[in-house]
């Protein structure tokens, strides 16, 4: 199951770099940015009240708050520049760089969460900067 969710987020997310790059044409990215925030707003509370989870939000911890609080702040930073640097350059270039993040969050989960860095992590790592580097150079 976390398979197919993971393949229709990198499906989705191809959707919305192509989308956005058209949607923001004639419009101001940070503007563009919150329309967007409120669309993913409202979609996430529907599916929060369709899928009755409202009734977990008094079980958070103060922790989880917290992090997802950042969390949070990060995407919306996240997003602020992403549009910045879609409306300013090709979705061919800045995509790929956007997804650096992969690079990024494996030396994060390394670092900070101590999941497993082996060689097949460093060698995938590896060919993700350097076709990063090949599509954007």
């Amino acid at each position: 199951m976390w398979l197919m969710c993971a393949i229709l987020s990198a499906v989705f997310a191809a959707l919305t770099s192509i989308l956005a790059k058209i949607g923001i044409a004639d419009v101001n990215s940070t503007l563009a940015t919150a329309i967007r925030t409120v669309v993913v707003l409202a979609m996430s509370w529907g599916m929060v009240f369709l899928t009755k989870a409202q009734g977990g939000i008094s079980e958070i911890s103060r922790k989880s708050w917290l992090f997802l609080i950042l969390s949070g702040l990060a995407t919306g930073a996240s997003w602020l520049f992403y549009y910045r640097a879609l409306q300013l350059g090709e979705a061919s270039k800045v995509v790929p760089i956007d997804k650096l993040s992969i690079v990024i969050t494996l030396v994060l989960a390394w670092t900070l969460l101590r999941e497993p860095f082996n060689s097949k992590s460093l060698i995938g790592a590896a060919l993700i900067a350097a076709g990063t580097l090949v599509m954007v150079l």
